[in-house]
Order: C-alpha cells, then sequence, then structure tokens
C-alpha cells in the first residue's frame, strides 16, 4: 500500500505540473485565438473583402488555430503528437462518415463563396424560405424573414436546389391586377392609373411602369398594374399603389365593379 501510494505521489509530482501548465497554456491560448480572429476580423473590414466571405474565413481560421493549439497542449502533457495525430485522423473519417450531411453542407458552403449566387444583404428565397441573407457560415446560411423570423438553411441545401435571389438585379416589378366596370372607359382609367404611379416617389422612372388589359373576367374589365422599385422599396410601393389605384379611380368616376347575384322569387300558389 506504501508502494503504491509511493508511486502515485510520485507520478503526481511529475505530471501535476505538466497538466497545470497545459490548462494555462489552453486557456491563454484560446484568449489569444479569440484576440487573433477579433484582428483578422477588423482587417478583412478595412481591405474591403466581401462581407459574405469575412464571417467564413474568420471560422475556418478559428477552427484550424485551436486544433493546432489542441495538438500542442495533447503533446505538453505526454501524448505523442504523432499518435494523436494518427487517431484524430482516424477518428475524423469515422466522424466524416457519420457527417457527411454537415461535410455536404462545408462543400455547399464553399461552392457558395466561390459563385457568389447570393451576398449578405441580399433578399433570396429558396424552396420556401424567404429572407434578407445575414451571415454566410461554414455549415449554414442565416436568413431574416420580412415579419422578422431567423431561418438558419444549410448551404447544401442552398448550393444543390434553385435559389431565387430578387435583388441581384437591383429593382423589381410590382405586379397587380385592378378591375374597371365594362360600361367604363379603359383608355381613361389606363391614364388614371399611370399618372398615379408617376407621381409616387417610390416608383422608378426607368423601367416605366406599365399599365395594360390583361383580361375580360365575368364581371370586370382587368388591368395588369405594374410600377418598379428599389428592392427595399417593394412592400412600401405594393402597399401604396394598391391604396392609390383606388382613390384615384374613384376621383375619376371610373367604377371598381364587384361580385353580384341576382335573386328572382317567384310567387308559388297553392291550389
Amino acid at each position: 500500500m506504501t508502494e503504491l501510494t509511493s508511486k502515485g505521489m510520485e507520478m503526481i509530482m511529475i505530471y501535476a505540473p505538466k497538466l497545470v501548465l497545459a490548462i494555462l497554456t489552453l486557456l491563454l491560448g484560446l484568449s489569444i485565438i479569440k484576440g487573433i480572429i477579433h484582428l483578422i476580423s477588423k482587417s478583412l473590414e478595412k481591405t474591403h473583402v466581401d462581407e459574405t466571405l469575412r464571417p467564413f474565413i474568420s471560422n475556418f481560421l478559428s477552427w484550424g488555430l485551436k486544433a493546432m493549439l489542441f495538438i500542442s497542449v495533447a503533446s505538453m502533457v505526454g501524448i505523442a503528437t504523432t499518435s494523436f495525430i494518427a487517431v484524430l485522423g482516424a477518428a475524423g473519417l469515422a466522424i466524416g462518415l457519420a457527417l457527411q450531411g454537415s461535410l455536404a453542407n462545408f462543400a455547399g458552403g464553399v461552392l457558395i463563396l466561390f459563385f457568389k449566387p447570393y451576398r449578405v444583404g441580399d433578399l433570396i428565397d429558396s424552396q420556401g424560405h424567404l429572407g434578407v441573407v445575414k451571415e454566410v457560415q461554414i455549415f449554414n446560411t442565416i436568413l431574416v424573414s420580412p415579419d422578422n423570423k431567423r431561418i438558419i438553411v444549410p448551404n447544401a441545401s442552398l448550393s444543390n436546389n434553385a435559389v431565387v435571389n430578387y435583388s441581384a438585379e437591383g429593382n423589381l416589378r410590382v405586379d397587380l391586377v385592378v378591375g374597371i366596370a365594362y360600361p367604363a372607359d379603359v383608355t381613361r382609367a389606363k391614364e388614371v392609373l399611370l399618372e398615379m404611379m408617376q407621381s409616387d416617389p417610390l416608383v422608378l422612372e426607368t423601367p416605366e411602369p406599365l399599365v395594360a388589359v390583361s383580361e375580360l373576367a365575368d364581371s370586370s374589365v382587368n388591368l395588369v398594374v405594374r410600377p418598379w422599385c428599389k428592392v427595399a422599396d417593394y412592400w412600401d410601393v405594393y402597399f401604396s399603389v394598391t391604396e392609390k389605384s383606388k382613390s384615384a379611380l374613384d376621383a375619376a368616376g371610373i367604377e371598381i365593379p364587384f361580385p353580384q347575384r341576382d335573386v328572382h322569387l317567384y310567387e308559388h300558389k297553392v291550389p
């Protein structure tokens, strides 16, 4: 028992300083890495690196530096670095096979950063997920929906499926349909609606707004009303033009019909 205790104390005396030093090195190293990543992020901002690329580079460097730190700390406590790397390699292969989806997301993130189908600040839609791109991370893309919900979409999904980028061309067209009564003057109605859109400060002059007859419906002549606007002004223009269309047509004495149903009553006399 005494011999066992003696050996235990000897082991503690040998490894305790190394363990304490390793823990201090780990804590100090993590703090230094955090500072380095912060400086790199600031430098990337000053050098005007693409905003979409910045968080990806920072995250990638952070993971790499931390891996190097953990290997160094392991060697300090007596773990052979070569065997440690071999173990990590085997573990990495096993984890890679188990996490094929995550690797696909990583590859998707690289493809997104390389081909740039969208950037931070773009309004995109993919598989029903609509939102403004807030950040492109290593495995996911963060979107913020119009109603301020945070949407986390895997990069593999975005790189392998269709993505609609509403911000790519700079402008958007608002598509509305306004119905007028059959007896109404179509030419006058088109003039009224065009004048209304041309007076709206958020409607672009170029491309020009359009009003045209799209359908002769059951109870109305339908006109398509198509103003152009900046992406950020889309909903403001949508609601504004919808409301102003009603007001402008009312002011011009042009009737906007609504579905009606005639009910005929017949008197049935019982003999």
